[in-house]
C-alpha cells in the first residue's frame, strides 16, 4: 500500500487574482439575514462581481432556495457574465456577525465536499479569511483510498477536487497565511491517514518505522526502542500492554532543536485495543483502529514545528503497543513496575493507556521540559461527559486553562476539566503504589488523568488532553470532517507551541 504521506493528502492550493479559463466551478459565500442571503465579502472582487452580477447571482440563488444557513450549499449553472465559469456554488456562513475564522474553515470543507470531480475551483471565501479557507478546503478534499481496489476505487466524477484558486485582491495578499495553512493542513491530513491506516498494516514496529522515516526525512533526531531495549532500560507499562501481542512494542523519540524553551509532547499509540484480557464488546471494536491517534498528532506536530522553523525544542515521546488478549497477556491483579519504579497493580487491563503514558511522561520529564503536553484516546468517560467533538483538557490550572482556550480558538473545541483532589484516593492499590482503575466508574476521565498526574515532573507545566471521541468521526461528515480520523488535536497543538515560542 502506499506509505503515509508518500500520496496527495489533499488539493493543490494557489492564489490568483482573475479567474482562469478552465475554471469548473466559482465557490462563493452566502450570509443569512431577516432581508435575505447576501455575497460576502461584500467589498471586494468588484471587477469579477459586479453589483449586477450578484444581483442576478442572489436572484438565481433565492429560486433554489438558498439563505446562507451555515454550511448549507447550493450549485447553480453560472450566468454568462461569469466567462469561462460553468457553475457557481453558495455555501451558507450563517449570521454575518457569526461569521469567524473556524465557519469559513467548515464552510470552505462544506463545499470541497461537494465538489467531487471537479479539476478546478476558484473562490472568493480566501477574501474572509485566507488561511481558513485554505484549511478548509484542503481538510474537506482529504480522502483515504489506498485500500480501496479497481473495484471500488472512486471514479473521475468521485474524485476530490483537485486543485483550488484562491481569488485575492492584491498580487502579495495573504502568501504568508497560506502557506502556514497548507503546512497545518498537511500535518493534519497526515494524522489523519496514521489513524485511518488499518492495524493489520500499522502495528508497533510498522507505526515506528513510518514515523522515523518522515522524521529522518524531515532532518530530525530519532531514536528507537525495540522490545529489548525497551526491557532493559525497565518500560514496565509499555511491556506489560504489548505482552498479550505476537507483535512486539515500541517506543519512538522524535527531537526538533529549535531554541532554548523546550517542550514534550507524549501521544498514546496503542494500534489496536481490545481490551486485553479486560476485553472489550465486539460491537464497534473495529473503530479501535483509532486508539493511536495522540500518537498520530504528535508526530505530525513535531514534523510540522519543523517546517515551520518555529524556536523552540520540541521532543516526541511516542511509546506504541497493541493491546491483545492471549496466553502471555498480563491478568487483571498483576502488578507492573512503570518506568523509573513506580509500581501498578493492574484492575482492568483495558485501561492500558495510561500505563503506556505513564512510561513516556517520566522519560520525557528527564530531559527538562518546561511544558508537557499528552494527548491520548484515553476513556470512554470523555464521551460521556463531553461527547464526540469536545476534547477534555487537564493539567496544571494555568496552563490547562490556555490549552483549553487556544484549542477553541483554533476550532478544536478543548474544555478544561477539574483534577479533584478527592478521587485521588480512589487510586490506591492494595498491594502496589497505585491502581490504574478505581473501584468505580464516577469521574473516569479525571481519574484517568490523575493517574498521570502521578508520573509528571515537579513544576513542569503540564496539559492532558483526552480526545477519545474528536479524534475519530464515527459519524457523518460534517464541514471539513470526514469519516475516520480527524486529526485532532494538531491544530491545537501547534497553536499552543507557537505561543509558547512568542512569550
Amino acid at each position: 500500500m502506499t506509505a503515509v504521506a508518500d500520496r496527495p493528502l489533499g488539493p493543490e492550493l494557489a492564489r490568483v487574482q482573475t479567474i482562469g479559463p478552465d475554471t469548473d466551478v466559482l465557490v462563493i459565500g452566502l450570509t443569512s439575514s431577516d432581508a435575505g442571503p447576501a455575497i460576502a465579502p461584500a467589498d471586494l472582487f468588484g471587477d469579477i462581481l459586479t453589483d449586477d452580477l450578484r444581483a442576478e447571482l442572489l436572484d438565481q440563488l433565492g429560486a433554489v432556495g438558498a439563505k446562507g444557513k451555515a454550511e448549507e450549499s447550493h450549485r447553480i449553472p453560472a450566468p454568462s457574465g461569469l466567462a469561462g465559469v460553468t457553475s457557481v456554488l453558495a455555501v451558507g456562513l450563517g449570521a454575518p456577525d457569526k461569521v469567524d475564522a473556524e465557519q469559513i474553515r467548515r464552510s470552505a470543507g462544506t463545499a470541497a465536499r461537494a465538489l467531487t470531480g471537479t479539476e478546478l475551483v476558484a473562490t472568493t471565501l480566501g477574501g474572509l479569511d485566507l488561511g481558513a479557507a485554505a484549511e478548509g478546503f484542503y481538510l474537506g478534499a482529504y480522502s483515504f483510498t489506498p485500500f480501496r481496489s479497481d473495484k471500488s476505487a472512486p471514479k473521475p466524477d468521485e474524485r476530490p477536487v483537485a486543485r483550488v484558486e484562491f481569488l485575492v485582491p492584491e498580487p502579495e495578499f495573504g502568501d504568508a497565511a497560506l502557506t502556514r495553512a497548507q503546512l497545518v493542513a498537511e500535518a493534519v491530513a497526515t494524522a489523519r491517514d496514521f489513524v485511518n491506516t488499518p492495524p493489520s498494516h500499522l502495528y508497533p514496529a510498522e507505526f515506528a518505522s513510518r514515523a522515523q522515516a518522515l522524521a529522518e526525512g524531515a532532518g530530525l533526531e530519532v531514536e528507537v526502542l525495540d522490545e529489548n531495549a525497551l526491557e532493559a532500560a525497565g518500560y514496565g507499562g509499555v511491556l506489560g500492554v504489548g505482552k498479550g501481542s505476537s507483535r512486539p512494542p515500541r517506543l519512538i523519540r522524535i527531537t526538533y532543536q529549535g531554541g532554548p524553551k523546550k517542550v514534550a509532547l507524549i501521544g498514546k499509540g496503542i494500534t489496536f485495543d481490545t481490551g486485553g484480557i479486560s476485553i472489550k464488546p465486539a460491537q464497534n471494536m473495529e473503530n479501535m483502529t483509532s486508539d493511536m491517534a495522540g500518537a498520530a498528532a504528535v508526530v505530525a506536530t513535531t514534523l510540522l514545528v519543523a517546517r515551520l522553523g518555529l524556536p523552540v525544542t520540541v521532543t516526541a515521546t511516542v511509546p506504541m503497543a497493541e493491546n491483545m488478549p492471549s496466553a502471555t497477556a498480563q491478568r487483571p491483579g498483576d502488578v507492573l513496575t512503570q518506568y523509573g519504579g513506580t509500581t501498578v497493580e493492574v484492575i482492568n487491563t483495558d485501561a492500558e493507556g495510561r500505563l503506556i503514558l505513564a512510561d513516556a511522561i517520566v522519560r520525557a520529564g528527564e530531559d527538562g521540559p518546561d511544558y508537557l503536553i499528552d494527548v491520548a484516546t484515553l476513556t470512554g468517560a470523555q464521551l460521556v461527559a463531553l461527547g464526540t467533538r469536545t476534547p477534555g483538557v487537564m493539567g496544571t490550572e494555568e496552563f490547562r486553562d490556555r490549552v483549553a482556550r487556544i484549542s477553541r480558538e483554533v476550532g478544536e473545541n478543548g474544555w478544561a476539566m477539574p483534577l479533584p483532589a478527592d478521587l485521588r484516593p480512589d487510586l490506591n492499590s492494595k498491594i502496589a503504589d497505585l491502581a490504574n482503575v478505581a473501584a468505580h466508574r464516577n469521574g473516569g476521565m479525571l481519574l484517568a488523568g490523575l493517574f498521570l498526574k502521578e508520573f509528571v515532573p515537579e513544576g513542569v507545566q503540564w496539559a492532558h488532553l483526552d480526545v477519545a471521541g474528536p479524534a475519530y468521526n464515527t459519524g457523518g461528515p460534517f464541514g471539513y470532517i470526514g469519516k475516520g480520523g480527524t486529526g485532532v488535536p494538531v491544530r491545537t497543538l501547534i497553536a499552543v507551541i507557537e505561543d509558547i515560542a512568542a512569550e
